[in-house]
């Protein structure tokens, strides 16, 4: 009878982490920064059909990179989750602390199971609040370790060199379309560098939860004329964020890492 191959639990860890790590980073990143009136997302994504960005619910948006099986299943659970507690409680009782810690018992029971391999997906959860002050961002890694960011946040791709472009360039208070450029900039960037690439406004998503929004939802997808006026450096264009409404955490998805 032959003897079991042994491998210690610490190296079983690090191998899953690093299985989870390198699929991660081949997929494009997403960007995360507060502006003065709430939070953008911004992500390097040509489609249209599917999200890499969504709403969870009043205050509350996801972001992730990954497999997109994966993180569309944790995307859906999230919805359920806010629409229940909030249901069943009170509206203010979902926020983006309560989800994040679901967030990471899910990954965390998924990472240490020897019977399946562990998500390759890292999360943002971030709330909008009354001030900048109260503004609020996760970041969940595969292993379900939660990551209170300020400020800023970048996941996916060549996450270390963008974090750092975003990290001395960022300055709070910037308005939308200050942030959206430090945003577009540090994504089309080489991190070997050479020439940064042209990012147009059809390769990007973005989205904000903006707390000057008069409706209980503060999430907005920023789309064709308006999004190309903002990259051209117009602020005039977020004071439109506050028109119209989209119900976009009952029927958005979320785009693959590729």
């Amino acid at each position: 009878m032959s003897t079991p191959f042994y491998v210690s639990p610490q190296q079983a860890m690090a191998d899953r982490a690093e299985y989870a790590r390198k699929g991660i980073a081949r997929g494009r990143s997403v960007v995360v920064l507060t502006y003065a009136d709430g939070i953008v997302f911004v992500a390097e994504n040509t489609s249209r059909a599917l999200h890499k960005v969504s709403e969870i619910y009043d205050k509350i948006a996801f972001a992730a990179v990954g497999r997109y099986n994966e993180f569309e299943n944790l995307r859906i659970g999230g919805v359920r989750y806010a629409d229940l507690r909030g249901y069943s409680y009170d509206r203010a009782d979902v926020t983006a602390r309560g989800l994040a810690n679901v967030y990471a018992q899910t990954l965390g029971t998924i990472f240490s199971s020897v019977s399946e391999k562990p998500y390759e997906v890292e999360l943002i959860v971030a709330e909008v609040g009354r001030t900048a002050d109260d503004d609020q961002i996760y970041r969940l890694t595969p292993d379900g370790s939660v990551v209170d960011e300020k400020n800023s946040v970048v996941v996916g791709g060549n996450a270390d060199s963008i974090g750092n472009y975003l990290g001395q360039r960022h300055q709070s208070g910037m308005g939308l379309a200050a942030a959206l450029k430090v945003a577009v900039d540090s994504l089309a960037r080489d991190p070997n560098g050479g020439t940064p690439r042209t990012l147009t406004p059809e390769q990007l998503e973005v989205a904000v939860l903006d707390r000057k929004r008069p409706q209980q939802r503060k999430f907005k997808r920023i789309l064709g004329a308006q999004l190309r006026r903002l990259l051209a450096g117009e602020e005039a264009a977020a004071g439109e964020l506050g028109d119209g409404d989209e119900p976009d955490a009952a029927a958005g998805g979320a785009a693959d890492a590729e």
